[in-house]
């Protein structure tokens, strides 16, 4: 793991930013990241309100009218990640790691373990004994889904998209869909499991050692 302890990961704080800006940022480090010009790099955010559909997604776990969810000021996009259908909010924590996973993770199974791992350990600093469920990717609490993760690998193995926790979130919002297209599997947030408020930046850090951690990275530069 030489190659990853040589490796510095860049953390970006950046607030709440929208889902469409979001997209266009990930394209632009990809990009930047496949010709060597950035490192590998977390960005750390939340997203207004909104419904993202993966490649494994359709209308069919919608379970509001796409004009309706406008009229209520959730946004809607089709997104080319892995997964099904999920919401973003505020009180989330949203991360998007563009990684580069060569010369020794090419594998995609591996990296979302690893994502798991990651969400896992940051959680084991709050007390919370999260896991993962062998039937379903994401991160559990006693049957309860409060991480969700879907990612991107492109040409040259950079990574995009990634992963979803839920922590001061108002979970009625997940109401207007099927998360993840699991029928009758609840979600949760950190603020229900612990009983008291949480800030979602509060994380932020505890998520940053857990990734240098895992990936084995020499440092995280945040910024």
């Amino acid at each position: 793991m030489r190659a990853w302890r040589d490796r510095a990961l860049s953390v970006r704080h950046l607030g709440e930013v929208g889902y469409p800006e979001a997209l266009e940022l990930q394209a632009r480090l990809v990009g930047r990241r496949r010709r060597g010009e950035v490192p590998d790099t977390l960005l750390l955010l939340q997203h207004p309100h909104v419904v993202t559909i993966g490649s494994a997604g359709g209308d069919r776990h919608l379970l509001l009218p796409r004009r309706e969810l406008a009229e209520r000021g959730i946004g809607l996009f089709e997104t080319g990640r892995g997964g099904d259908v999920t919401y973003h909010g505020p009180g989330q924590v949203v991360g998007y790691p563009i990684l580069d996973l060569k010369p020794d993770r090419r594998d995609l199974h591996a990296y979302l373990r690893s994502l798991e791992a990651v969400l896992i350990d940051a959680l084991a600093t709050l007390g919370i004994p999260a896991d993962r469920d062998e039937t379903a990717t994401g991160v559990w609490v006693e049957g309860a889904k409060v991480a969700a993760i879907g990612i991107r690998v492109s040409s040259g193995w950079i990574t995009s998209h990634g992963f979803a926790l839920n922590v001061a979130t108002d979970l009625s919002y997940f109401g207007v869909i099927v998360p993840c297209g699991l029928e009758e599997r609840p979600v949760t947030s950190v603020e229900r499991i612990l009983g008291s408020e949480v800030a979602p930046a509060a994380l932020h850090q505890a998520i940053a050692g857990a990734m240098v951690r895992e990936f084995g990275y020499g440092r995280a530069d945040d910024s």
